[in-house]
């Protein structure tokens, strides 16, 4: 039986929306849990877009959020690496959206690779071999190494798009480096982002998520309870495989409502 929470944590890509349309169910579920006074926060490893972004995209579709209640990886991003290197000079495998919120974080950004204090990979859609050679020889200069996220794919209508983990790979790969930190969905750095926002127990929270090894996973290891919806990346055989085991399998975010 789905028990009732005081704050709900929401995956976006594969969860609450696939693509420019929301998935079955998501935009009346919210507008639900809303109405009973529950907390609603968006939480996304995609890092291509701002929370700016997140909340103007979600409005748009019918679901209104402010800013403060989405945090994405680069949003945690940021606050690593004021807290261990304020004002690095950074090399980033990463999208212009994320280049844009660390240089406003007041991080210098910079292809000389004997200037670089930390490589940044990310989800990048414009990855080329010209970036593989300069995150090698800052990373063989001495150059710290951190990722965004390390999901595999993201969900898109009719399929997925290779995501920040080929990224990771490609340069572990080539400069026999392992990555240090990853900043995203299922690290702590992100659930600690998620619960400074709630400002309430994790036991009072849920995580909801259509990816076990990330959503799922950071929820419980926080100390919430983890849902997974079949919406997205994970199907039911490949949950009865899986080693993670979630509070809740919901077919769709419907099936958050506990029933009358």
């Amino acid at each position: 039986m789905m028990k009732e929470y005081d704050a709900y944590i929401f995956d976006l890509d594969g969860t609450v929306y696939l693509g420019n349309a929301l998935l079955p169910y998501a935009g009346e579920t919210i507008a639900q849990l809303r109405q009973q006074g529950k907390r609603t926060v968006f939480l996304s490893n995609n890092p291509t877009r701002t929370r700016e972004e997140y909340a103007q995209k979600l409005t748009r579709l019918g679901i209104p959020t402010p800013n403060s209640d989405v945090i994405n990886s680069s949003y945690v991003m940021v606050d690593f690496l004021q807290r261990r290197m304020p004002g690095a000079s950074l090399f980033v495998v990463g999208e212009q959206s994320l280049c844009d919120e660390l240089t406003a974080a007041g991080f210098t950004l910079t292809e000389d690779a004997t200037q670089v204090d930390a490589v940044i990979a990310s989800f990048d859609r414009t990855f080329e071999y010209r970036k593989l050679q300069i995150a090698f020889d800052a990373i063989r200069n001495g150059a710290r190494f951190f990722a965004t996220n390390a999901d595999r794919y993201c969900p898109v209508p009719g399929g997925g798009e290779p995501d920040a983990a080929a990224m990771i790979a490609a340069i572990e790969a080539c400069t026999d480096s392992k990555i240090e930190a990853v900043v995203g969905k299922p690290s702590s750095y992100m659930a600690e982002a998620i619960l400074d926002v709630l400002d309430m127990p994790a036991e009072r929270c849920i995580m909801m998520g259509d990816r076990l090894e990330t959503d799922v996973l950071m929820g419980l290891n926080a100390g919430m309870a983890g849902a997974l919806t079949l919406t997205g990346a994970t199907s039911e055989e490949t949950a009865a495989q899986s080693e993670i085991i979630p509070t809740y399998i919901i077919h769709h975010l419907g099936e958050l409502l506990p029933k009358k």
